[in-house]
């Protein structure tokens, strides 16, 4: 049924004679004042969270309960009547600060008081009538209070995918400034809270939804945007207590993303370092063509050689800096990194070149891999740590 109809009371298929419908309307217009002040009683007594709102919504739910009383006499005695009417009298903004299930508890209430006062003040003869007619009138109501909570909820949706997409874009654009946390915090977002950005290929229609859904289940917030032909997204949460754990965390929602590879930026604390993230998260996502075999979900730092090879000069700052930075600091580890290298990874063939115990070229292995975070026996780190070698002598010659 069209809620914009005008509903028609049962008074008439009730009672025939029209004297007597008069009657029943004017004994029941005589009692609505009665009716609405044991309504907010009942309010009151019934329902905690009506004593701890503010006066101002107290008095606008009293109009509702007086408008809503009104309306039910004007619909039962067949008038013209809108059930959405009942709400016009108060602000749209109610739908904000009250909830819906408070205003379900509001017409729940109502009615319940309004079939209490039908008999116990009105005559015996009028309550069957009556009785019916608040039963479809409160029928009535009640959908026409989940149509406004519907659309003040898609109205808020949109606004709120509004606001997500421009504080997305903000993170990529490296402009996070404090407009910008201002407007996550309107969405509920932690700005303080750790953060890591993933990027991936653009999803499919209505697959966000899920995705959200998703994160919302292993504890993570997330802010998600489409962005050209990809989806970025900005997880954080307490789960997220470093970069390792992040990209296990988003690899659990693969089923959500797009085909392709989901590249993981490095965990940042708070919002505005999320740019840093979403800067070599971007530059992972344009390298992982070139390292196919790679699993499918996997940090920015993970390529470092496809971004560096690519022209990111972060990428070529970490391998040749901060990694070869740790190699060299020892002239043995170096020597035994490249020799190593040198020698196809064979230990003996390293030992022999080195003129060392096979055993010294195992703890010196065990140093590179505790000084870099990479081992030369693993051949993908082997490439990380030869790629570092390379650059950081270009650097420093």
């Amino acid at each position: 049924m069209n809620s914009d109809q005008p509903r028609q009371g049962t008074l008439p298929a009730q009672v025939g004679s029209q004297r007597t419908r008069m009657g029943i309307l004017k004994r029941l217009r005589g009692v609505t004042g009665a009716m609405n002040s044991a309504t907010l009683a009942a309010m009151e007594s019934r329902h905690e969270w009506f004593s701890h709102l503010d006066a101002d919504s107290r008095s606008w739910i009293n109009v509702l309960a007086r408008s809503g009383i009104d309306g039910f006499v004007s619909w039962f005695g067949g008038e013209d009547f809108s059930p959405e009417s009942v709400f016009d009298a108060a602000p749209r903004a109610m739908a904000g600060r009250i909830t819906l299930q408070q205003t379900v508890d509001l017409v729940r209430t109502t009615t319940d008081v309004v079939e209490e006062q039908i008999h116990l003040l009105l005559p015996r003869g009028d309550r069957q009538a009556l009785q019916l007619g608040i039963v479809h009138y409160s029928r009535e109501i009640a959908f026409a209070a989940a149509e406004i909570y519907a659309r003040a909820a898609e109205i808020r949706g949109a606004w709120d995918s509004r606001i997500e997409a421009t504080v997305v874009d903000a993170v990529v654009r490296a402009e996070t400034d404090e407009s910008v946390l201002s407007r996550a915090s309107t969405l509920g977002w932690n700005t303080e809270a750790k953060v890591a950005v993933a990027i991936a290929t653009n999803s499919r229609v209505g697959s966000v939804d899920g995705l959200r859904r998703a994160s919302g289940k292993l504890g993570l917030d997330v802010l998600a945007s489409p962005h050209g032909d990809r989806l970025v997204c900005i997880f954080g949460g307490e789960p997220i207590t470093d970069s390792h754990e992040a990209s296990e965390l988003v690899s659990q929602l693969e089923a959500h993303f797009a085909d392709g590879p989901i590249v993981v930026g490095p965990v940042e604390n708070g919002l505005a370092g999320a740019p840093r993230s979403a800067r070599a998260a971007s530059s992972g996502y344009r390298a992982a063509i070139a390292w196919p075999e790679g699993p499918r979900t996997m940090l920015a730092d993970d390529l470092l050689p496809e971004r560096a090879l690519a022209g990111d000069g972060h990428a070529r700052r970490i391998l040749g800096g901060d990694i070869y930075r740790c190699l060299a600091a020892s002239k043995e580890l170096l020597e035994t990194c490249v020799g190593f290298l040198d020698s196809g990874s064979s230990m003996e063939a390293t030992s022999r070149a080195l003129f060392i115990h096979p055993n010294t070229v195992r703890y010196r292995i065990k140093r590179i891999q505790e000084t870099t975070g990479y081992s030369p026996t693993d051949a993908r780190e082997a490439y990380v740590l030869r790629m570092a070698i390379t650059l950081g002598r270009l650097q420093s010659g």
